[in-house]
């Protein structure tokens, strides 16, 4: 009975995990070893006879046992489970992008092991020497990890290897020579690791049956070896962002399988190696950034190129005419060299042409009329050569192309009659060439148009009233031609128009009414024409125009009041025919050159408004004018005899200006009691945490930003909150914050650096002078109504501005300075949104070894943009800056704050991760900016995506940001297609003239 009494306490306590197989039970304790989230494992039960039904479990039909396990893309996190090597018939493991974070254990036991995929997990420590035990191992894939250290001697003993990648790790030895023992290998790649710097083993020419090489970026040094060329077998060579030199090598010639070659931003020398006529299957061939010389062998032009990359280099001759018979070319990109001589002009009529850049070189002669012929062309850049003749007829037929540049020319003609009205164009650039005729009625066709610029030629005519049908136009410039005629009406149907520049043609006529719908107009160019009529009172509600010019025309009445409520950096209405008295905004001396030549206007700088009567009421007005003199004079004794005796009586709550010390960094028009002067409510213009922000507009007519700080005791200066007008800075104060902000701002000289002119100070009372930003903070601007401003090639500009600020902090200065307050608050813009970096008051600086001055005893900083190890260890250095800026360009993207409600319990980071992953990256990108711009707009998210790595040295320094972000906003698509964590390179499109034209 006792018997039978246990055999049912053991059935009733535990029937499910009796029933389950030893390989289940196994793969339960895997399941137990790991926090599962996502509850990727619910279908992991002991109710199952087996684990073969599992999710990710896959079984062998006959025997019935474990053979693969694919748990990809789980979110599971814990240590590797190194129970998996008692599945004894277990070939393939797939961990890809999960959470694993623990080292590699030995896992040598695992002896049927044929497939190990373990890339994209918090991995650490060294490379396992016990895996190359593994006999029968193919497939080795650690890529995006954080495994360091060097390569153990083992590795050359790998059996049976075919594919070995580490790309994005810690690795920081040397590429070992008996790599070129793994006679298997097909795939090797090493990409992006903090390598040592080393060469190239030539051992690695033993690799016969190697299909793929990336070396990208690995620190390498030296020349490539001669060894390389017996890959016979080889398809793609990468050996790009290195730091190798000397010549190509001519063996590269017997690569006859190769289908690309990328060779870009190296230092090589010497000319294009003969012999590529042999590489039969090249397609991409890419050897820019280098020093090369000579000329484009005639023979690589015969090949079927689908890509030629070759800018930035120093070539110099011709461009063969062979080159036009290319039948797979469809991307040609020469430009930055010193070519000369003319296009063949049979170029496209074979190769399906979609992009072409021969931009800033030497050519002459006409525009090849075949450059379009397969109907392909998408872009068309030719700026700065000496191109003569006319658009050929041809190209009006081009609908596919959408950007045209063919600025700085010697062409000229009259422009086909429906190349205006291409439907895709979103930028149409003819710049300063000799083009004439009119701008033709089909430009109501260009639905895309965002761009037309066309300055500096000679087009005649009236402006068709199609122009209003364009209505994505967001610039139109067309300054120093000879338009003449009226203004269309229907231009103010064009409500995205931000700069409408008209200057130097014979336009007349009076303004349009209804401008004041053009609502995002920045800039109205309109002088040196012959428009008449009164200044419409429309303009005065244009809240974002800040340039306005009017200058040189035959405009007739009184200045509109309404001016007055522009916030204008720019403001000319001289020769014209003005009357009246001025605004009294206006009637200063800041505003004396804003209406010269304008007889009948008056006020303090002009002549007097009536001088009809004043002859017959001469001796009336003697007699007014001597009782109001007497007047004054009584009045003004008996004010400065109170004011003596006031000024005794408050003597202690005076600021006396005697003893303010100034000390200037720059030369300076004005002293500090001009400054004193001005520091009154009516000036302010932000407050803050330690202060008051005032902006000063200065005798000489110079506006300049104050900002008044104080010390514990509040005498002489006001108690209040301080910044926003300034810099906005939402951290605390500290007491060292003036002298932080005045040392590391005195010796700084930059043009996105905020410029500090100079500092006042009492024993009480501190100011900062800085030059004046008009359209204040980013933050302000991105997060408020007027948001609708920053349109993405604003956007754009602005952060490229801020990080070239950060580069020059992080890299040229020496010592180089850590912001620690990096912000979209602190990030101030000009007139042309031009981005300054502010606040440097918890500045500190780097010393030799890379370490701040001096510890940090607390977190400074602002909420949703400290960097997380900055927050829990107080150890600060250049990555906790880019972290920061990182969130600033993730602002930019998805104009949402750094900490949302609507993001629950994760700040910006978390919140655009998560949505990329759930919903795609159109839920993340800001809905104001316009989609034609969707794919520059991808690649700057991807950098802020980068920036705000966890790991700070998975970030990039500031001057690659830089040079990251440049060539984001270069609008080419990624160069070619890669797997397994390789990136390729953006590539600059327009030479010399790269921030010219978004």
């Amino acid at each position: 009975m006792l018997l039978l009494f246990l055999s049912f306490l053991l059935f009733t306590s535990f029937p499910l995990s009796l029933s389950l197989n030893q390989e289940g039970l196994y793969l339960l304790q895997l399941k137990s070893s790991f926090s599962d989230s996502d509850s990727a494992l619910s279908s992991w039960n002991s109710r199952d006879p087996t684990p073969c039904n599992w999710h990710g479990v896959s079984c062998d039909g006959a025997s019935g046992s474990v053979t693969s396990l694919d748990l990809s893309n789980a979110n599971l996190a814990g240590p590797f489970p190194s129970v998996l090597c008692r599945l004894h018939n277990l070939s393939y493991i797939s961990f890809y992008y999960n959470n694993i974070n623990s080292t590699i254990p030995d896992i040598s036991t695992c002896r049927n092991l044929v497939h190990l995929d373990l890339s994209q997990n918090l991995l650490t420590g060294d490379l396992p020497h016990t895996l190359a035990d593994l006999p029968n191992l193919k497939y080795l894939d650690l890529t995006g990890n954080n495994i360091s250290g060097d390569f153990p001697a083992s590795f050359g003993r790998f059996q049976k290897l075919e594919v070995l990648s580490l790309v994005y790790n810690l690795l920081d030895g040397t590429i070992p020579a008996f790599l070129g023992n793994i006679s298997t290998l097909r795939m090797l790649n090493l990409s992006y690791n903090p390598f040592s710097p080393g060469r190239i083993p030539p051992e690695l020419g033993n690799l016969t049956h190697l299909e793929i090489l990336w070396l990208t970026e690995c620190n390498l040094v030296g020349e490539i070896p001669d060894s390389l060329g017996r890959l016979k077998r080889l398809n793609d060579l990468d050996l790009a962002i290195n730091h190798l030199v000397g010549s190509i090598p001519s063996s590269l010639a017997e690569l006859v399988s190769v289908v690309q070659i990328e060779l870009y931003n190296n230092s090589l020398t010497g000319e294009l190696p003969r012999g590529f006529s042999n590489l039969t299957n090249l397609r991409l061939l890419d050897a820019s950034m280098n020093r090369l010389t000579g000329k484009i062998p005639d023979e690589l032009t015969r090949l079927s190129l689908e890509s030629l990359n070759l800018y930035s280099n120093k070539f110099e001759g011709t461009l063969p005419p062979s080159i036009a018979d290319s039948p797979a070319l469809y991307e040609l990109r020469i430009f930055q060299n010193r070519l000369t001589g003319e296009l063949p002009q049979n170029l496209g009529k074979i190769s399906p042409l979609r992009w072409f850049d021969v931009s800033s070189n030497q050519f002459t002669g006409p525009i090849p009329p075949s450059l379009c012929e397969k109907g392909r062309l998408q872009e068309m850049l030719m700026i700065y050569n000496s191109f003569s003749g006319q658009i050929p007829s041809s190209l009006e037929q081009c609908r596919s192309l959408n950007r045209i540049r063919l600025g700085h020319n010697k062409l000229s003609g009259e422009i086909p009659t429906r190349f205006w009205g291409l439907p895709h164009v979103y930028l149409l650039e003819l710049v300063n060439n000799s083009f004439s005729g009119h701008i033709g009625k089909s430009i109501a066709n260009a639905k895309n148009l965002s761009l037309l610029i066309i300055s500096r030629n000679q087009f005649n005519g009236s402006l068709p009233e199609e122009i209003g049908l364009v209505g994505k136009l967001a610039k139109f410039s067309a300054s120093n031609n000879k338009f003449n005629g009226v203004l269309p009406k229907s231009i103010v149907k064009l409500d995205g128009l931000g700069i409408l520049d008209l200057q130097g043609n014979e336009l007349e006529g009076g303004l349009p009414s209804g401008i004041d719908s053009l609502k995002k107009l920045n800039e109205l160019n309109l002088a040196d024409n012959k428009f008449s009529g009164e200044i419409p009172d429309e303009i005065g509600s244009l809240s974002v125009l800040n340039y306005l010019d009017l200058s040189d025309n035959q405009l007739t009445g009184r200045i509109p009041l309404g001016l007055q409520n522009l916030k204008l950096n720019q403001l000319n209405l001289s020769d014209n025919l003005l009357s009246g008295e001025l605004p009294p905004l206006f009637d200063k001396e800041a505003y004396k050159n804003s209406f010269l030549g304008n007889p009948d206007l008056c006020g303090n700088f002009s002549v007097s408004c009536d001088k009809r009567d004043e002859d017959k009421h001469k001796g009336y007005v003697w007699l007014l004018r001597s009782i109001f003199v007497l007047a004054a004079l009584v009045f003004i004794v008996g004010v400065v005899w109170f004011y003596l005796k006031y000024r005794n009586y408050k003597k202690a709550k005076a600021i006396d200006k005697s003893k303010w010390t100034l000390m200037s960094f720059h030369k300076l028009g004005f002293s500090e009691y001009e400054i004193l002067d001005c520091l009154d409510e009516d000036n302010v213009i932000g407050k803050g945490a330690s202060g008051k922000v005032y902006k000063v507009v200065l005798s000489n007519g110079e506006a300049v930003a104050v900002k008044k700080l104080w010390g514990g005791v509040q005498k002489g200066c006001d108690n209040v909150d301080i910044e926003k007008g300034m810099a906005q800075a939402e951290s605390p104060v500290r007491d060292d914050g003036f002298q932080a902000e005045v040392e590391t701002l005195g010796k700084i000289r930059h043009k996105n650096i905020v410029k500090l002119w100079c500092s006042c100070t009492t024993r009480d009372c501190k100011l900062l002078v800085y030059e004046y930003m008009p359209n204040g903070s980013l933050g302000d601007l991105l997060h408020s109504c007027k948001s609708g401003l920053l349109d993405w090639p604003t956007r754009y500009k602005i952060i490229l501005d801020a990080a070239e600020g950060l580069s020059y902090l992080h890299h040229d200065c020496v010592p180089p300075i850590v912001h620690r307050d990096v912000k979209s608050n602190n990030i101030l813009l000009d007139g042309d949104f031009g981005a300054r970096v502010a606040d440097f008051g918890v500045a500190k600086v780097v010393d030799a070894a890379g370490k701040v001055a001096k510890s940090m005893s607390f977190i400074a900083g602002s909420c949703g943009y400290i960097a997380p190890e900055y927050a829990y260890t107080l150890r600060v250095n250049e990555k906790s800056d880019i972290y920061s800026f990182g969130v600033v360009i993730l602002e930019l993207v998805t104009g949402r704050l750094p900490i949302d409600p609507g993001f629950g319990e994760k700040d910006i980071v978390k919140w655009v991760c998560t949505t990329l992953d759930q919903k795609g990256a159109d839920y993340v990108v800001d809905s104001k900016l316009d989609p034609c711009f969707k794919e520059e707009i991808y690649k700057v998210l991807n950098i802020g995506l980068v920036c705000t790595s966890p790991l700070p040295i998975n970030r990039p320094s500031m001057r690659r940001v830089v040079k990251m972000l440049q060539e984001a906003g270069a609008e080419n698509q990624l160069k070619g297609t890669k797997k397994d964590g390789k990136l390729t390179p953006y590539y600059y499109e327009d030479g010399l003239d790269q921030g010219s034209v978004a």
